[in-house]
């Protein structure tokens, strides 16, 4: 890495939903402050629905291109169609400046290239001489990269017609034969550029010999971000996404009840991403964490917001629930077994079984002679519970939902218990509940029925009504 002053630069995640919105990030992110143009990096994830398009829909597990040449068939017509479909998402940004003429013929270009790789991947296949699983990794990183290529070239072409000197950082590795790592590849391409007086759209793909896919599957454009970060070292990194992190999900909660959370850290970020809401990617954010770079996330459109400072030692003067969160889409498992009681290591047994089905649970719950783990709903198979019963006297799988209260300053008497009274003064009953001695994040398993009404009237109660005064760090 050359040698630059740091604070002059600042690295900058702009998600899909936000990219799709490029006219508002043009003005309120690039352009919003004529003495802040250049000494940025932005890491571009693919337009909103474009990664789903050529892997598979992330929420609803509908396939795409990446499921056609798995079964060998009718890909090369979905690449086809897949040109058509960012040929037209082009179009949405004529106006913005985009040079339609250069922008397809990039897309033509990398489709052709794609083809080829995919082609070849296809024969290797037919003959078995490579493991059918390691050929089929490759080819999601092939059609991964082309979303982040195709948002980041857009974007490159975007600025430069409006008077910005950009250059693209395509990290994609399409036209090279380098065999690098993922972090030489940063560093190699990041040497010897005058970053203070440079703005750089790279893409949240990143080619490596280990696979950024096998690494991090989805997660992938938030660890090109953490790479980058800490290859660079700015004052802060900051993620733009097309909402603050709040109290509680204003969709379920409404806007007005939603408070933006200001200031916290980056343990309180992991609690999030245990239940699937993340801030980053957990695996993104250890790297930045352990260097020092703190994350400031930010609402894409609301630039003067200050939003929420993500830091490794923050802690509330005082104490407060900063997020109320959860999903209902898991499951509780509970064994109950009469040899538990005094047996040692017989948990171990039963993580054995979990590990052998590739299962990490978010809860986990026991007494003398029940241990219940709560786990994703997709991680539930008949196989495995059809060995847990083979295995223990009595087996409750039990479709439910989590809400968490999470806060880095909790550990306070009658937290607890105010957040207890709130469910139960909704009607809300409690199945299993968590929490450890650090107390950053307190646990209930409910109803799958009552997480909505657990969440509003948690963020209600514990947010809302606390009396507490959000840091605006």
């Amino acid at each position: 890495m050359s040698d630059l002053n740091s604070s002059k630069i600042s690295v900058e995640k702009i998600g899909g939903t936000s990219m799709t919105a490029f006219g508002d990030v043009l003005r309120h992110i690039v352009l919003h402050d004529p003495k802040r143009i250049y000494g940025r990096i932005y890491v571009v994830s693919a337009y909103s629905g474009v990664t789903n398009q050529l892997l598979e829909h992330k929420k609803t597990g509908e396939r795409g291109i990446y499921a056609l040449f798995a079964e060998g068939k009718g890909y090369q017509d979905a690449l086809t169609g897949l040109a058509v479909s960012l040929k037209k998402i082009n179009a949405g940004y004529a106006d913005l400046g985009l040079p339609l003429t250069v922008a397809d013929a990039f897309i033509d270009q990398r489709i052709a290239q794609a083809r080829e790789y995919l082609g070849a991947m296809q024969h290797v296949l037919a003959s078995g001489y490579l493991s059918r699983h390691d050929v089929l990794l490759a080819a999601r990183e092939v059609l991964a990269s082309i979303g982040e290529s195709h948002s980041a070239f857009n974007s490159v072409e975007i600025l430069k017609a409006n008077g910005v000197k950009a250059v693209l950082m395509d990290l994609a590795g399409f036209d090279d034969n380098e065999a690098w790592t993922i972090d030489e590849r940063i560093a190699n391409s990041f040497k010897d550029l005058d970053l203070a007086n440079s703005v750089i759209v790279a893409t949240g793909y990143t080619k490596g010999t280990e696979g950024i896919m096998r690494e991090f599957d989805r997660g992938y454009s938030e660890v090109t971000f953490s790479k980058i970060a800490v290859e660079v070292r700015p004052a802060e990194a900051v993620i733009h996404k097309e909402f603050h992190l709040s109290s509680a999900d204003p969709n379920l909660v409404g806007l007005e009840n939603a408070i933006v959370v200001g200031a916290t850290n980056y343990d309180v970020a992991d609690q999030l991403a245990d239940v699937g809401m993340e801030a980053i990617h957990p695996k993104a954010s250890k790297p930045m964490e352990l260097a020092g770079i703190p994350i400031r996330l930010k609402n894409t459109f609301e630039p003067d917001h200050p939003g929420t400072l993500i830091t490794k030692d923050f802690v509330g003067e005082r104490a407060r629930v900063e997020i109320v969160t959860g999903t209902d889409k898991v499951t509780l498992i509970e064994i109950h077994d009469p040899m538990m009681v005094g047996t040692v290591g017989f948990d171990a047994g039963l993580m054995t079984v979990f590990c052998k089905h590739d299962i990490s649970y978010i809860l986990k719950a026991t007494n003398a002679n029940s241990i219940a783990h709560l786990v994703w709903d997709n991680q539930v198979t008949a196989e495995l519970v059809a060995e847990l019963e083979a295995l223990y006297q009595v087996v409750t799988v039990k479709p439910s939902a989590i809400v968490c209260t999470i806060g880095s300053n909790i550990g306070i008497p009658g937290v607890l218990a105010k957040a207890a009274q709130a469910l139960a003064d909704a009607q809300v009953n409690v199945n299993c509940v968590s929490q450890t001695l650090r107390q950053v994040n307190m646990q209930f398993v409910i109803e799958r029925e009552d997480y909505k009404t657990a969440v509003k009237a948690l963020n209600m109660a514990l947010c809302v009504n606390s009396g507490t005064p959000v840091p605006r760090v």
